[in-house]
């Protein structure tokens, strides 16, 4: 069912939330709970705005795919005859059955069920017994597809067909991450979804909270990259990211226990990338924490109002996986972000717990929350315009009079 607008005085209640982080506001708990709003933010966000699915190199060689999901919607990426990626619904345009799961090399697809058969691109290419269907046109039955690009080897894919390009509303991002060179960095497909019960927000803005690494992270695994050190650049709510830089004590930080790289260093990297990290934001769906010697990424796919998927993949540079020590240096290094990850996910669980509570706040904002700040007028621009659009489209007695 298409969503619908919301109640006027809570879309209001939002630019709360959009002010200077000074007097700002933290964004209705709402936001992280409602099944409404959860209907209205796929529509406000993930239906229009470009979200991040994959790396290219997940799909080298012609034929090549992978499947994944994003707000209940069954993707498949592919790489065509042509060397080109393509993406597009998986579900067969028949009975819906779905025509490609997991990940593999193919010709085509064909959908198990009725073998109705689909090329690379998903141009239907067999209807096995239709020939007495009346009217039937193959061309009109190919599997619907999404607006594809690339940016830094990663793969963005669009609903809207019609949505403006991405790249050039990342330009501030891709400038600040360019000596990182990450079309060229090594990794491989992330095997392990994990399903977790607390909103995508939620995730997100702990991955950008510079406020409790200090506090919650305590100790030798962290205290090299301490809060005070934060720093939040400027961001326009109409760009496609936003980024978040942290200074450390000493150049070649790491977590790891010896605080320092073990693995190679990117090899662009100038004497002022070498003592900070940066984590650079492609909101919804890409969050990035880069050190010298080792990016994790995180795909946040929701799939409800209080849960998500999220796939956490990491990338190293040139030639650092062909070590014969590799992955002896990778368990060290695994282990230190563990650690911290394992308190991160701790807190978001208790944190969704809190925003159900009749008791749960607005509270207000450290000026080491400044990403925080940057998310929120990122969302509430399309928030409310997205309200404003329909509102237009509906009478004014369908809108919701209230957010459950």
């Amino acid at each position: 069912m298409p969503a619908g607008p919301l109640p006027e005085p809570f879309i209001a209640s939002l630019d709360e939330s959009a002010l200077d982080l000074a007097d700002a506001s933290t964004l209705p708990p709402a936001c992280y709970t409602s099944r409404d709003f959860y209907e209205f933010e796929k529509e406000a966000l993930y239906y229009h705005e470009w979200l991040c699915v994959g790396r290219a190199d997940w799909i080298p060689k012609t034929g090549d795919y992978f499947t994944t999901r994003i707000v209940g919607e069954p993707i498949v990426v592919a790489r065509t005859l042509d060397d080109k990626i393509t993406a597009m619904s998986s579900v067969c345009q028949h009975r819906a059955m779905l025509v490609a799961e997991g990940s593999g090399n193919a010709r085509g697809f064909v959908c198990p069920y009725h073998h109705w058969s689909y090329a690379l691109d998903g141009t239907l290419v067999g209807a096995p017994a239709m020939s007495k269907t009346c009217n039937f046109d193959k061309k009109a039955y190919s599997l619907p597809r999404f607006a594809v690009e690339l940016w830094n080897g990663f793969i963005f894919v669009n609903f809207d067909l019609e949505a403006a390009p991405l790249a050039p509303r990342l330009a501030k991002v891709d400038e600040a991450i360019a000596e990182y060179e990450l079309d060229k960095a090594e990794g491989v497909r992330p095997e392990t979804v994990q399903q977790l019960p607390w909103n995508w927000k939620v995730m997100f803005e702990n991955n950008n909270d510079g406020y409790h690494a200090s506090r919650l992270h305590q100790g030798p695994m962290h205290d090299f990259v301490p809060s005070g050190l934060a720093e939040f650049p400027d961001s326009e709510p109409s760009d496609a990211g936003f980024l978040r830089y942290n200074g450390t004590l000493h150049p070649d930080a790491s977590f790891n226990a010896t605080q320092r790289a073990i693995l190679p260093i990117f090899p662009g990297l100038s004497d002022e990338g070498r003592n900070r990290l940066v984590f650079a934001n492609v909101p919804p769906s890409l969050s990035l924490v880069m050190t010298c010697d080792m990016i994790i990424y995180l795909l946040i796919r929701p799939d409800g109002p209080e849960t998500h998927e999220l796939d956490t993949g990491l990338l190293f540079a040139p030639g650092a996986m062909a070590d014969p020590a590799f992955a002896h240096k990778l368990d060290v290094n695994e282990r230190g972000a563990l650690s911290i990850i394992a308190q991160d996910m701790h807190v978001d669980a208790l944190v969704q717990e809190g925003l159900r509570s009749r008791y749960a706040p607005r509270g207000r904002y450290s000026w080491q929350e400044g990403a925080q700040g940057q998310l929120n007028k990122w969302l509430i621009h399309r928030y409310k315009a997205t309200q404003d659009r329909l509102v237009a489209a509906q009478p004014a007695d369908t809108a919701l009079t209230s957010v459950s």
